[in-house]
């Protein structure tokens, strides 16, 4: 298991930000499944491997704000970096209509061993990143699919998660995206408190100012909607930052 678990960009920036990629890839390392999970490279392409486009506007929007990044290097269908070690949806068996062979049989001897290979080095490299600043805030970085196999259309381009736990970025975030123009969902597409994911564990519970932004993927599928997502982004997460006096 020589594979990497993650990468980093930029760890010696300055800014109180760190950006988080949960879902970076969609990478099967060799020691799992020889490399394939058992489904169609079409599935492997869709968002139910990774975050389309997430790992570009990560970087973009990490660069601009001077912070520094850490992307996990596996695909979240390998095991999930997003979700505690206890979670039932850590190895999902099916995803969106999409049975996953290879986890269907993973037993807690394969799971331990993906959290080994893959899970903890991620979560081990994201708390010493987080530690390295003494005020340290969080901007987790994912991204959302237009539209789940039948289910009606998404209209947000933008979703500001956060949870009840704390209050003090998300709702300023959101009502500063909506002034800016963009159809913005608060807590949606997905509810913004998960106990034991990467906003709970390494901000949450340290007490860490901290917001978690979805964009959908079709806006962000190549690098130039990347890169032009993270020039709208940065300068309005940077300046409710300073506005809250956090």
């Amino acid at each position: 298991m020589t594979e990497r678990a993650f990468w980093t960009e930029g760890e010696d920036r300055p800014s109180r930000w760190l950006v988080t990629c949960d879902h970076a890839t969609n990478r099967v390392p060799a020691w799992v499944g020889g490399g394939d999970l058992g489904i169609a490279a079409e599935d492997m392409a869709r968002h139910i491997a990774y975050d389309v486009g997430a790992a570009g506007l990560a970087s973009h929007l990490a660069a601009l704000m001077n912070a520094p990044a850490i992307f996990s290097d596996f695909s979240r269908l390998v095991i999930d970096p997003n979700r505690g070690e206890d979670d039932p949806t850590l190895l999902m068996r099916l995803y969106d209509g999409t049975v996953i062979p290879a986890n269907k049989s993973a037993d807690q001897r394969e799971r331990e061993r993906r959290l080994d290979g893959l899970h903890r080095p991620y979560h081990h490299a994201l708390a010493r990143l987080a530690a390295r600043h003494p005020d340290r805030c969080i901007c987790a970085i994912h991204s959302f699919t237009p539209q789940l196999r039948g289910r009606p259309l998404r209209p947000w381009q933008v979703g500001i998660l956060y949870s009840w736990q704390d209050v003090r970025l998300g709702p300023p975030l959101v009502q500063a995206c909506r002034r800016a123009g963009w159809v913005t969902g608060e807590n949606q597409p997905y509810d913004g408190h998960l106990e034991g994911d990467s906003i709970d564990r390494h901000a949450l519970k340290h007490g860490r100012p901290n917001i978690l932004v979805e964009v959908r993927n079709d806006l962000i599928a190549d690098d130039k909607g990347q890169s032009e997502w993270a020039a709208r982004l940065a300068p309005i997460i940077e300046a409710t930052l300073g506005e809250t006096g956090l």
